[in-house]
């Protein structure tokens, strides 16, 4: 495809508008694939929780990275880092699902890098703790050879 011919968004950005499956995977063209999150949504941190939740909770990871890296974005400057991890949290649970777990690895490791300035004080009903016992417990099994069903995180208390 040609520069010139590339799927643009609204802003004139370009952006792949195939369908994605539950892992955000691109299907052909003419499939049916799951309705992405609008790019760019501000939601207030609770609202955005529930999401990112509501999505682990139906074992779509990717669609919940979608939801945080919005928040991640639009953060003020000291909670850019939290909202950065949580996101890289999605995203590392999205490798395991595609059974990379060396990707999984990696990408978990650095969320829980960027969450644990944050044990202290869990932010927006978080529990950050639990995120990072999470974390440490996925990293552990993978260690062990764990394969990629590892539940999902729960965000809040």
């Amino acid at each position: 495809m040609d520069e010139k011919d590339r799927e643009r968004d609204e802003r004139g950005r370009p952006r792949n508008a195939r369908p994605r499956d539950g892992l955000g995977r691109p299907l052909p063209r003419g499939a049916v694939g799951i309705p992405r999150a609008p790019e760019g949504l501000v939601r207030p941190p609770a609202e955005t929780i529930a999401e990112a939740q509501r999505l682990l909770d139906a074992d779509m990871p990717f669609h919940a990275h979608e939801v945080l890296e919005d928040a991640w974005k639009a953060a003020p400057d000291d909670e850019r880092s939290l909202w950065q991890g949580l996101a890289q949290l999605a995203v590392g649970l999205t490798h395991l699902r595609r059974g990379n777990a060396s990707g999984g690895r990696k990408v978990i490791a650095r969320g829980v890098v960027r969450l644990r300035p944050y044990v202290a004080q869990s932010p927006h009903g978080l529990d950050v703790p639990g995120l990072v016992t999470w974390s440490t417990d996925v990293l552990a099994a993978l260690d062990r050879g764990l394969d990629e069903r590892v539940p999902g995180p729960r965000l809040a208390r």
